[in-house]
């Protein structure tokens, strides 16, 4: 008797707006009622998009999907800043940004293209000294986060209507997209956060062939009462 192929499969899926990734993968999870599930790079609760989430033997592949290129669109908000640089927490007034200039802002975001040192925000999951960084912040504790090495292969600004801004970011594994509003902000001298964020593709894999979750669940039930 042949044995069984082992079972693996990947899902693109659409994050909602305030689900955690872990919230996602918990519920493909217990869709598909085996334990070995995971997801290739985090989103942010307050950001939606690509998520890949890998099952079974799938799960292996993780790490390469985690590697790969990542493209990105959304809104920085000028002349205002946040503590985590996007709408978790209370937004701060720093300066009126009225009187930049499109060229202003383009030529600040090639300050931050090609290889660049970044410091991620304290209100990440990163590591250090073994303890997630906002673990830290949530108790008003700073720690010191060295600057890391990323790459930023296009920074474009599709939308100049101030404060607002919208931009395409095409960048490498580990760059916080939030440390790039702080970093435009302070070198606009107006402060920046982050209002919004869609990441778009993973490597070769398309925002645009990723399924809704409530629609993939549903399916997923459907395909399993099928093999009962």
């Amino acid at each position: 008797m042949q044995e069984k192929e082992p079972y693996g499969e990947v899902f693109l899926i659409n994050k909602p707006l305030e689900w955690t990734s872990f919230d996602v993968v918990k519920k493909v999870r217990n869709a598909l009622r085996i334990k070995k599930v995971g997801h290739a790079g985090t989103l942010d609760p307050l950001a939606t998009g690509l998520l890949i989430v890998c099952a079974g033997k799938q799960t292996k592949s993780i790490e390469q999907y985690m590697g790969q290129e990542k493209e990105y669109t959304g809104t920085f908000v000028l002349g205002k800043t946040t503590e985590s640089f996007d709408r978790e927490k209370e937004v701060i007034e720093v300066a009126d940004p009225s009187d930049l200039s499109l060229e202003d802002v383009k030529d600040a975001a090639a300050k931050l293209t090609g290889e660049i040192m970044q410091i991620p925000p304290m209100h990440s999951a990163i590591k250090v000294d073994g303890k997630r960084v906002y673990e830290s912040a949530r108790k008003g504790i700073e720690v010191k986060i060295d600057a890391r090495p990323v790459q930023v292969s296009v920074f474009e600004i599709t939308r100049f209507e101030l404060p607002e801004i919208d931009f395409k970011i095409v960048c490498s594994k580990g760059t916080y997209i939030r440390s790039i509003a702080r970093d435009l902000g302070e070198d606009l001298g107006v402060g920046a956060y982050m209002s919004a964020l869609c990441r778009t593709r993973i490597g070769d894999f398309l925002l645009d062939n990723a399924m809704e979750l409530p629609e993939l669940i549903t399916k997923i039930k459907d395909r399993l009462d099928e093999d009962i």
